[in-house]
């Protein structure tokens, strides 16, 4: 690269590069601190050169010394050019492929301003939730739409595909149902890939999945629950009310997997009498994208609230009385529960879900219900026209589906116009399928009669055609009747209220996101330009491999490029979120196992400081959590972990280690754990929630691990979205590739719904690591780790940071701990929290891993000038809490303890409070022009627990609340 020489520092490099290479132009406006701010921050940590601090975070012994083997990285228009080009190797047919994915038309005015605005999928997980109260709204109206629809009384805030929703009401109706059975019902008219989910998850926890029709085989079944698909698979709407009668007489849970848009026009879940209902909102505006993201839905019946998985937003007040949001019941993340966890879930599809609330806001009822009439109108009328061909359909009651049998020659002249008229069918053994949806037109019609061999005239055939809903199934009774669903009509009207909810909120686009473990770093616009492409959204997951040619090449490069840079042998994509991707990685450690006579190998070891979803992950995976200590420099405890791998010599499957660690510091002992593992016959996973700390300085494979998720969500940048979508593809060593969930094309232990789970935001990891390349990757962990580095210096005196290596480092996080204020002066991690948003920061990662610290980490993406301001920010409030020391007000008058300020706060005329509202509201001369105000106060969490509430109630509700 010209005027760039062998040795060179990262600010050399990129003081060269900005005038002499412009295609380094994207690192260097990714990565946040200039030459100049490189410098000045080496100065303040006390470390001569960028080489000599990352050789003083870095144990030598693991250190890549190599450059990785990528593409010289591609300038923004290039890159772009280059996605032009992949996306025309993708070809768009009109997919009526059905199988619970739908074409869909998402009203321009939200593609525009939530899609396509980073106020929206820039925002964190709503952990904070007064400043969150826009997405938090958005996600209420979500479970009111969903408990509407579905007839039951509570729903969670979205989970990540329906295949993985009806797994997690598996496990729900396993908890809870009343009979000693360990087998479990399946409806053979259910989507395969959810069936194909299920075997997954039951298998490593002894449970029997029973397929078969429950209409006559579920009455002499000895089972714990039962799913139903409704309408099934092939399109047939039954009445499921005896099946699920008979399920409950012999202590069974009832689940229903049901579609979002025929519930519209048919009875409702609640009304045949299940207890949870499960499926997904994907055909409420969210373009297929391959496979996602997607928002799956989960609702159940009051009795089960306390055991739903997921989120859960309820309605509680805040310290003025006020109606507020947060996330309720400790947000029912069960991972909390370590290894006594019956999920893994950690997170939502929150941007989706947050799409297909505002696609109910913005038809509303009537829209609604227009929109699933007209579909089934088509649908009746495409029957009507078969039938003139001679093709009966093979259910006499249907929504959007209609199944014929075609066979041989007849089937194949069938496919044949198919392809010419560019259409997609069903194809099943020896039945064509066409399930219609919004996007359907009376075209699209004809040209399926057409491929059938017949020339009919859609009008003609609609005229006659009888409607196909069964009567004894209408829906009765109305439906999002709350206010939300029916006052924003106008676009103009819509477009405010979406305005006004994202200026509720704080994220990436307005101020840096300090959390650990959690890599806010910036998603760069050039990154999301293609995401909404029709010809990346607008592609089916199960369209022909031909037709995603595009799609393939760009999995192949990013396969390749994440192995390289991880230094493992393959990798799969299919995991669709970090969770997914634990458990698939412990799935393929358990399969290895078991392929070479050795399935008694089933205790996992995991250290006291890993994150919940790892204990809760090997659960799910049929293992036995033993946990190894950690010693007081918070590192794994090297004696206390061989002890362990010698006690457990025989059984030993597997360590989960997070590396660098959940403190914020690279263990000198990485080799020597892994081998210490290996050499008692276990694997090595490497949880890879903190790569971002060594992508072109480290590789996991090379230093001993086997397997390792990668969060593409964190280190490679699809944006979190207010709690998702993510991304938890995984890498393997050569030894564990055939154990991966997609091999050869074929489906080995499924963990999501889709081959590729949400394909289309791949796009996104792949331009970042093809606009960045080998050195822009590795300068970007090197700012990283300057970043932290310099938080930690700035802080130290201020907030003593817990730990740290041998050389006084940290890596690309660090820990602070303002404990002791709480014995000295009654100040908690929560006030220093609330107070930051005064100063217009997100809080830090609160009490994880330790209890009442806070866990900082700044990413690449943050300049010198932001940092500081939160350094500054942070000392401001330690000067704060010294007055509550010095005795100037006590801690339950202090501006700590009244924090968030509000404008309430600045136009309140009874202001008693020992300081002034200046002080309150605008701390430390902080610009008043440019101010965040939370839009409420401190929200009382024991309130909304207390008076659960978590579906929009009417209005006069919140004039109670307010009381």
């Amino acid at each position: 690269m010209p005027g760039i020489k062998p040795g060179m520092t990262m600010e050399q490099e990129m003081e060269q590069g900005m005038t002499v290479e412009p295609a380094i132009d994207f690192a260097r406006r990714h990565i946040g601190p200039s030459a100049r701010d490189v410098a000045s921050m080496l100065e303040t940590v006390g470390a001569p050169s960028l080489d000599a601090l990352i050789d003083e975070a870095l144990p030598a012994a693991i250190r890549l010394n190599r450059p990785l083997d990528l593409p010289p990285p591609a300038s923004e228009a290039d890159a772009l050019t280059h996605m032009r080009e992949l996306a025309a190797q993708n070809q768009i047919f009109t997919s009526l492929i059905g199988q619970g994915y739908s074409g869909t038309i998402l009203p321009t005015v939200i593609l525009r301003n939530i899609l396509e605005n980073p106020a929206w999928y820039t925002a964190y997980t709503p952990y904070q939730p007064e400043i969150s109260q826009g997405r938090l709204e958005a996600l209420f109206n979500f479970q009111t739409m969903i408990c509407d629809l579905t007839g039951l009384d509570v729903a969670n805030a979205s989970l990540l595909d329906e295949a993985t929703a009806a797994a997690e009401a598996m496990a729900l109706a396993e908890r809870a149902g009343n009979t000693k059975s360990s087998a479990f019902f399946v409806d053979r008219n259910v989507h395969p890939q959810t069936l194909a989910v299920l075997r997954t998850r039951a298998e490593p926890l002894g449970w029997t999945l029973i397929v078969g029709d429950p209409m006559h085989d579920l009455d002499s079944a000895d089972v714990f629950g039962a799913l139903f698909q409704y309408p099934g698979t092939d399109g047939a709407i039954t009445d499921i009310r005896p099946a699920i009668a008979a399920l409950h007489a012999k202590g069974g849970v009832a689940v229903v997997a049901a579609d979002i848009l025929s519930l519209t026009l048919i009875a409702s879940p609640g009304e045949l009498g299940a207890d949870i209902a499960i499926g997904s909102t994907q055909r409420f505006g969210v373009p297929m994208g391959y496979g996602g993201p997607h928002a799956a839905y989960m609702a159940v019946k009051d009795t089960f609230k306390r055991a739903l998985p997921g989120r859960l937003v309820g309605l509680s007040v805040d310290s003025r009385g006020q109606p507020a949001y947060r996330l309720a019941l400790q947000t029912r993340e069960q991972h909390i529960r370590r290894e006594k966890a019956t999920s893994n879930i950690c997170t939502a599809q929150v941007l989706l879900a947050v799409i297909s609330s505002m696609y109910a806001v913005y038809h509303g009822p009537e829209g609604l219900v227009h929109i699933a009439r007209t579909v089934h109108r088509r649908a009746a009328a495409l029957a009507a026209g078969l039938r003139r061909l001679g093709f009966k359909p093979a259910n006499e009651n249907f929504f959007d589906t209609v199944t014929v049998t075609a066979e041989g020659a007849q089937r194949a002249d069938i496919l044949s116009r198919a392809q010419a008229e560019r259409l997609n069918l069903r194809i099943g053994k020896t039945t064509l399928g066409i399930a219609l949806d919004e996007t359907t037109t009376s075209a699209t019609v004809e040209a399926v009669w057409r491929a059938f061999g017949g020339a009919l005239d859609y009008a003609e055939i609609e005229r006659d055609a009888v409607d196909t809903l069964p009567a004894s199934l209408a829906r009765t009774g109305a439906f999002l009747t709350h206010p939300v669903f029916h006052a924003y009509r106008s676009e103009t009207e819509l477009l405010r209220y979406m305005r006004r909810l994202s200026d509720r909120d704080l994220a990436l686009d307005r101020a840096m996101i300090p959390l650990g473990s959690c890599t806010m770093k910036l998603n760069a616009t050039t990154e999301m330009i293609p995401l909404t492409w029709p010809e990346f959204g607008n592609i089916h997951p199960f369209v022909p491999k031909s037709q995603a040619a595009g799609y393939h090449a760009l999995f192949a490069r990013l396969e390749q490029w994440l192995a390289e840079i991880t230094g493992y042998d393959a990798v799969s994509l299919q995991p669709n979120s970090g969770a997914q991707g634990e458990y698939a990685g412990l799935l393929a450690i358990r399969s290895y196992h078991a392929a070479r006579g050795e399935a008694k190998r089933d205790v996992c070891l995991i250290p006291a400081s890993a994150h919940g979803t790892n204990p809760a992950s090997a659960s799910m995976a049929g293992m036995k959590v033993v946990v190894v200590a950690c010693d007081t420099n918070g590192n794994v405890d090297v004696a206390d972990l061989r002890k362990k791998a010698e006690t457990h010599a025989d059984t030993l499957a597997a360590i989960m280690i997070t590396y660098p660690s959940t403190h914020g510091v690279f263990e000198e002992a990485i080799r020597e754990i892994c081998d210490i593992v290996h050499a008692h016959g276990g694997q090595v996973y490497l949880d890879g929630a903190n790569l971002n700390a060594q992508v072109g300085l480290a590789r996991p494979g090379d230093y001993g691990a086997d397997v390792s998720h990668l969060n593409l969500h964190k280190t490679f940048c699809i944006p979190h979205g207010g709690g998702g979508p993510g991304m938890g593809p995984i890498g393997v060593k050569k030894h564990l590739a055939p154990f991966l969930p997609l091999v050869n094309g074929e489906d080995i232990g499924a963990v999501s719904a889709a081959p590729y789970g949400s394909a289309s935001i791949l796009v996104i990891s792949y331009l970042y690591i093809l606009m960045m390349g080998a050195k822009g990757l590795r300068h970007a962990t090197e700012a990283a780790i300057l970043n932290a580095n310099y938080i930690a210096k700035r802080l130290d005196a201020h907030f003593p940071v817990l730990y740290r290596n041998h050389n006084g480092r940290v890596a690309h996080e660090c820990i602070v701990d303002p404990r002791p204020l709480k014995t000295t002066c009654g100040v908690t991690v929560d006030d220093i929290a609330k107070r930051l948003i005064d100063y217009g920061f997100h809080a830090p990662t609160m009490s994880f891993p330790v209890p009442g610290t806070l866990m900082i980490e700044p990413t690449e993406s943050e300049s010198k000038a932001e940092i500081d301001r939160f350094c500054d920010a942070m000392i401001a409030i330690r000067r704060e809490i010294a007055q509550v020391e010095a005795g100037e007000f006590p801690i339950e008058a202090s501006p700590l303890r009244y924090a968030p300020h509000t404008v309430h706060d600045i136009a309140d005329d009874n202001w008693q409070r020992p300081y002034v509202r200046a002080q309150g509201c605008f701390p430390d001369d902080r610009s008043r022009q440019d101010k965040y105000w939370s839009p409420v106060g401190r929200v009382d969490n024991v309130y909304g627990d207390r008076n659960l509430v978590c579906s929009c109630p009417p209005v006069s509700t919140y004039a109670q609340a307010a009381e």
